[in-house]
C-alpha cells in the first residue's frame, strides 16, 4: 500500500507494520447459512470424511473428447489403476493409467498411492457412466454427461481455500486449523464450498466444467489431507471436472499434483505442486500458469507450446492465481501485481483475450487493457529463510536485485515501495463503450471473490483507474462463462445467507466477427474529401464512423494531453461531422495505439482530412 511522506512519521511512530495479509472479520459461517438439518448431517459425517483421502477428482482432458481422473488408493503395492467408462453402465470399457507413491509425511505416515487415468473418445451431448477401482473393488457407477462442444458453459470460481476460516467464531468457539477431524475450519469451509456448487449447478445445469483460480486449500507447505477431503467431497464434483490453478497455498508440496491429473503438463513454471499446463475445449484454448514460480520466461514457453497445439483456437484464455490487475486491499498494489510488468506484454504478444485471476478475495472486472510499450523492471517474490512460505514482507527487483519492503518502516522503504507501484503503471486503457465489445485490442482481467466465503478482503481505496466494476458484499460468489465461436460472455453472482442468488455485475460480452455490414473489409461507404496540391484528403472522423462494426474499425478521440488519439480495433463513439470547408495543409500529430505519429494532412472546419495512404495503414480502403 502507498505510504505518502506526510503520514510516514506516523508509521515510524507506530513502529513495525506487518505486511501479513489479514482477512476481515467477515466470513461464511456454515452453521448459520446451512439449513440446520444439512449442517448437522455434515458435522456428524465429518469424522469419517476428514479421514477419507481417497476422493476421486475429475479434470478436463487435453481436449473436449478426453476426461482425466485422479484418486488415492491405500497400501504400498502399486497396481495398475483402472477406470471403467462407457454409455452402458452394465458394459463399461476399462481405461488404465499410472500410479506412484504418495509422500507418507503428508498422510500421517500411512501409505497411499496416487492414480492417474485418462478416458478418451467422448462425444458431445452424451450420457456416460464410470466406476473406479479402489484397492481392487469397483465403486458404484456414477453418471457423467457431456454438453455441447460448440456452445460451452463454464463455472469460474476463486479461492475456495478450505480451512481459511480458522480463528473465526462459531457457536461460542474459534474455528481450528488443527489436523484431521480437529480442523473445524475445513469442516466449515467444505460445507460452504459444497453449498456454492449446489446452488450454482441448480442455476446452470448445463455447465461443462469448472475453472478454479487457485487456493483450493489453505495450509501452506503442511499436511492438509482433511482439507483436500472436504474440497473433493461435493457430489457435484463426481460429474463436473475442475481445471484447478496452483495458488500460493497449494504450491509448496506435491499433494496438489497427486490429487489433480492435469492435461498437457509442462516442465515450465514448476514448484513442488507442479507447473504450467493447457487444454482445448470447444472454441477455446485454456492456458493455466503457476505464477508462484516467478520465471516469466518459462511461462512464455508454456504459452508458446499451448498456442502451437491449437493455433486456430478462437479464444485464448489464461488462468493465473495472483491478480496482476485486481482491486483488493493489500494484494492489488503489492504482491498481487508483482508480475504485471512482465506478463502484460506477453499477454499482448500472444493475443490473450481473457485472464481469469484469484488471490484477491474480492470481485472485480477490469477495463480492456494492453501494455504501454515502455521499458519496465521485473519483480518477483522469494521464499522465506526456512522455505516454509513466501516472504510476504518484500518484493524483489530482478534487474537491480533490490529488496522492496511492502510495509515500509522508514522513508527509504516508503520511497522504494512508491517507485515499485509507479513502475507498475505499465498499462494502456482501451477506449470502449458499453458492456459488449467487438474485436477489442486489449485483454479482459477478471478477479473472482472466494467461492466458499472462507476469507474476504476489503476493497482498496481509491478504486484503480483500470477497474470497470468491483464488489465486496462479504458473500460467496461465482461467475458463469458462456463461450461460442464468436462470443465470450461472463455473468457474476453472489449467494445470500438465505441461499438466494443475486447478480453483482451486468453481463460483459466480447464478440468476434460479429454480423458485419457490406463494408466488412473496412471499405468506407462515404467520407467527405478535399483536394489540395493534386492529392485527395478524407475526413478522418468520417472514415472512423463508416468503418465501425467492421474488421478495420478504429476510434478517434481528443484529449488535452495527447491531442488526437487513434485506437484501432475499437468502434468509433464520437459524432459524424457535417459539411465541408476550405482547408489548410499542415501536419497532424497524433497518438496511434500508444505511439506518436505525424501525418501530412489538411485541417478544415475543425477536422483533419488525411490521405488515403494513411487510411490504408489502418486497414481502410476508400470506396
Amino acid at each position: 500500500m502507498r505510504f505518502p511522506k506526510k503520514i510516514l512519521a506516523g508509521i515510524l511512530a507506530l513502529g513495525t507494520v506487518s505486511s501479513a495479509f489479514a482477512a476481515t472479520v467477515h466470513y461464511n459461517d456454515s452453521s448459520v447459512t446451512g439449513g440446520s438439518a444439512e449442517w448437522q448431517a455434515w458435522v456428524n459425517n465429518w469424522d469419517e470424511l476428514s479421514s477419507d483421502y481417497t476422493q476421486v477428482s475429475l479434470t478436463p482432458g487435453a481436449d473436449e473428447t478426453k476426461l482425466n481422473f485422479a484418486w488415492y488408493s491405500e497400501g504400498n503395492e502399486q497396481t495398475t489403476p483402472v477406470i471403467h467408462f462407457g454409455t452402458d453402465k452394465n458394459n463399461l470399457t476399462p481405461f488404465t493409467g499410472t500410479a506412484a507413491a504418495v509422500d507418507a509425511s503428508l498422510t500421517d505416515g500411512k501409505s497411499y498411492n496416487y492414480n492417474h487415468v485418462t478416458v478418451t473418445g467422448l462425444e458431445e451431448n452424451t450420457t456416460y457412466y464410470y466406476t473406479v477401482e479402489k484397492n481392487g473393488i469397483q465403486t458404484e457407477p456414477e453418471e457423467y454427461r457431456t454438453r455441447s462442444f460448440s456452445n460451452v458453459k463454464m463455472l469460474y470460481v476463486g479461492d475456495p481455500q478450505v480451512g481459511a476460516s480458522k480463528g473465526q467464531p462459531q457457536n461460542g468457539e474459534s474455528l481450528s486449523a488443527d489436523s484431521g477431524a480437529a480442523n473445524t475450519a475445513a469442516r466449515n469451509d467444505g460445507f460452504a464450498w459444497n453449498r456454492t456448487l449446489e446452488i450454482a449447478e441448480a442455476q446452470n445445469p448445463d455447465i461443462s466444467f469448472i475453472i478454479s483460480a487457485g487456493d483450493q486449500v489453505n495450509k501452506t507447505g503442511l499436511p492438509k489431507e482433511e482439507e483436500y477431503a472436504a474440497y473433493l467431497a461435493p457430489d457435484i464434483l463426481k460429474s463436473l471436472p475442475v481445471a484447478t490453478t496452483i495458488g500460493n497455498h497449494d504450491s509448496l508440496n506435491p499433494d496438489y499434483m497427486y490429487h489433480f491429473n492435469n492435461p498437457n503438463t509442462t516442465e515450465y513454471g514448476v514448484t513442488q505442486a507442479g507447473g504450467d499446463y493447457y487444454y482445448s475445449y470447444g472454441a477455446g484454448l485454456f492456458i493455466v500458469l503457476n505464477t508462484n514460480n516467478y520465471n516469466v520466461a518459462e511461462h512464455e514457453k508454456a504459452i508458446t507450446e499451448a498456442v502451437k497445439s491449437d493455433p486456430e483456437a478462437r479464444w485464448r484464455i489464461v488462468t493465473i492465481h495472483q491478480d496482476i490487475y485486481g482491486t483488493g486491499l493489500d494484494h492489488s498494489d503489492t504482491d498481487g501485481m508483482i508480475l504485471r510488468t512482465q506478463l502484460t506484454p506477453i499477454f499482448d504478444k500472444y493475443d490473450i483475450d481473457v485472464v481469469l485471476q484469484g488471490h484477491d478475495h474480492t470481485y472485480s472486472r477490469s477495463k480492456l487493457l494492453y501494455g504501454d510499450g515502455q521499458s519496465h523492471s521485473g519483480y518477483e517474490f522469494r521464499l522465506n529463510d526456512d522455505g516454509s512460505d513466501y516472504d510476504w514482507d518484500h518484493a524483489y527487483d530482478i534487474k537491480l536485485n533490490g529488496q522492496i519492503p511492502l510495509a515500509p518502516e522508514d522513508q527509504d522503504g516508503a520511497e522504494k515501495l512508491t517507485a515499485f507501484q509507479e513502475d507498475n503503471l505499465c498499462y494502456t486503457i482501451e477506449s470502449t463503450n458499453g458492456n459488449t465489445v467487438v474485436n477489442p485490442k486489449g485483454t479482459l482481467y477478471m478477479s473472482a471473490n472466494s467461492a466458499s466465503g472462507s476469507k474476504f478482503y476489503e476493497l482498496i481505496n481509491p478504486q484503480q483507474d483500470y477497474i470497470a466494476e468491483r464488489s465486496q458484499n462479504w458473500l460467496p460468489s461465482y461467475s458463469v462463462i458462456t463461450m461460442s465461436d464468436s462470443s465470450f460472455a461472463i455473468d457474476t453472482y453472489q449467494i445470500t445467507d438465505n441461499g438466494s442468488v443475486e447478480a453483482i455485475d451486468r453481463t460483459f460480452t466480447i464478440q468476434k466477427d460479429a454480423a458485419q455490414p457490406e463494408n466488412a473489409q473496412g471499405k468506407v461507404v462515404a467520407a467527405a474529401s478535399l483536394k489540395m496540391d493534386g492529392e485527395t484528403y478524407y475526413r478522418l472522423r468520417d472514415a472512423a464512423y463508416s468503418s465501425s462494426g467492421t474488421a478495420s474499425q478504429f476510434n478517434v478521440t481528443w484529449d488535452g494531453k495527447n491531442g488526437i488519439v487513434i485506437t484501432t480495433g475499437v468502434a468509433y463513439n464520437g459524432y459524424r461531422p457535417t459539411g465541408a470547408a476550405e482547408g489548410e495543409k499542415g501536419v497532424m500529430n497524433a497518438v496511434l495505439n500508444g505511439e506518436a505519429v505525424s501525418v501530412s494532412a489538411v485541417s478544415a472546419g475543425g477536422n483533419w482530412y488525411v490521405p488515403a495512404s494513411f487510411l490504408n495503414e489502418l486497414g481502410i480502403t476508400i470506396q
